[in-house]
């Protein structure tokens, strides 16, 4: 069974009693795009949002205020709505949330093999010669451990 990366609090009445359950939630691709912005910016209206996305995809404005909005009832972003113009921050940790989603497409993609991973993202040649520099460096260290 796969990880999913972000829990949001449910709770369920049963008469007397009710107990809470954690209820996981996997981003979507556009959602993700929308975390980064949000990463970035810290604090961001729809608006904001909007004006980055188009830079790099023909998005509608109301598709991102939808999917902002959707975001929010999952628990992925929080929202301010003291003033007229609602403001929005990412909910979730940018670093835990590539965490999980590295898992997961390891475990996925790659048969739960980080070699495979590693070997088939150097092996495009993409690197520069710093990221190569900062990888030997983390190879290095590994080794003395």
């Amino acid at each position: 069974m796969g990880r999913y990366v972000y829990t949001k609090k449910v709770v369920y009445s049963l008469g007397k009693h009710s107990y809470m359950a954690s209820k996981y939630v996997k981003p979507t691709e556009s959602e993700l795009e929308i975390l980064q912005v949000l990463w970035i910016k810290g604090l961001a209206t729809v608006r904001e949002v909007h004006e980055e996305l188009i830079k790099s995809k023909d998005v509608g404005y109301t598709t991102t205020l939808k999917l902002m909005q959707i975001m929010h009832d999952k628990g992925l972003v929080r929202r301010d709505e003291s003033m007229r113009t609602h403001v929005y921050q990412a909910a979730v940790n940018k670093e835990k949330t590539q965490k999980h989603l590295l898992s997961k497409m390891i475990d996925t993609l790659f048969g739960g093999s980080s070699t495979q991973l590693v070997l088939q993202a150097l092996g495009e040649g993409k690197a520069s010669a710093a990221e190569i520099e900062q990888i030997q460096t983390l190879l290095d260290n590994l080794k003395k451990q």
